[in-house]
């Protein structure tokens, strides 16, 4: 049985090149993720976000360097990194304030990734907030006894004059402004938890909330979100900083995978997929492939997403 937390043997390890991964490991695992964290220069300014929901566990690692190069930018994201691995109601959770390429956490998770069908991770860049633990994404915290995080790529000036926090249920620990409408999100969905009575509420009323919730903050700027309670993925599509310097849209692209469908090939982009299909949504800044069917979501677009399937949509003009 795989041991989540513990060094892997020998037979598990990885060989240069990514082709040599042990074959029972895979089948056990079904979908690999793989990726490495090197030493780049120069810096553009935004955040990467990418998400995971499958239908089964899946071996889940990091290469945050390549997924921002991915996006367009050729050096460390110096202000920190964070990676969620979601277990049913509890989250394992990594960060640090620091460049990845000089992270011997990145280097130990290269070979000791937990199984998770639910992954998010963020790579900063600050624009509020100086770079601290604290403020290094994604956030966490506990509503209706399960773990929820958040992982945001913009900037919204004046949150904390438009989105007032009605209690010290949710406190922000850091500076962000991101946990501070984190921590607005989880006050409005706390009603709809605690009239739960200790269960789960349905996706369509979650999706709601989180829709209305992204639909009053969209008009103080860019506002790309992943939000998980470890039961769904709940996504929004913003505007984005392109490659070009302008801010439009598309903050995010989805890919979604059926089981009968071929394996991914994310290998150039710093993902690697093990060559066995399941039900899979990929969710990240830019797509990862140049040849796979990534979808732009619409701005103003939230998406709920669970066991690798679009559960349900709500376009921008509903809200």
């Amino acid at each position: 049985m795989h041991k989540p937390f513990g060094r892997l043997d020998s037979r598990h390890r990885y060989a240069r090149g990514w082709n040599c991964y042990a074959v029972d490991r895979i089948q056990e695992a079904g979908v690999l993720i793989f990726l490495r964290a090197r030493s780049l220069w120069g810096v553009k300014n935004v955040c990467e976000l990418f998400a995971m929901s499958s239908r089964y566990p899946t071996s889940v690692g990091f290469s945050l360097e390549t997924l921002a190069r991915r996006g367009g930018h050729d050096g460390p994201h110096k202000d920190g990194w964070g990676v969620a691995y979601f277990e049913e109601r509890d989250v394992f959770l990594l960060r640090e304030p620091s460049p990845a390429a000089e992270s011997d956490l990145v280097n130990f998770m290269e070979v000791n990734g937990p199984p998770s069908n639910l992954v998010l991770s963020h790579i900063r860049l600050a624009t509020e907030g100086e770079p601290a633990l604290r403020n290094t994404q994604p956030f966490q915290r506990e509503l209706g006894g399960r773990a929820h995080v958040f992982a945001h790529n913009g900037n919204m000036p004046g949150v904390r004059e438009t989105c007032s926090l009605g209690s010290r249920r949710f406190t922000p620990i850091g500076d962000t402004d991101s946990e501070f409408a984190f921590c607005c999100l989880l006050e409005r969905l706390g009603e709809l938890w605690d009239r739960a009575n200790n269960g789960t509420p349905s996706v369509e009323t979650r999706l709601d909330v989180v829709a209305e919730f992204a639909a009053s903050l969209r008009p103080l700027g860019a506002f790309n979100f992943v939000y998980s309670d470890g039961d769904a993925l709940f996504v929004h599509a913003h505007i984005r900083k392109q490659n070009d310097g302008t801010e439009r849209p598309p903050g995010l692209h989805l890919l979604v995978r059926s089981s009968n469908e071929q394996a991914i090939d994310l290998t150039q982009s710093g993902v690697m997929l093990a060559p066995i299909a399941q039900e899979l949504a990929l969710v990240a800044s830019v797509p990862l492939t140049d040849d796979e069917p990534w979808e732009p979501v619409d701005q103003g677009e939230v998406i709920a997403v669970k066991h690798g399937n679009v559960w349900a949509r709500v376009p921008s003009s509903q809200k």
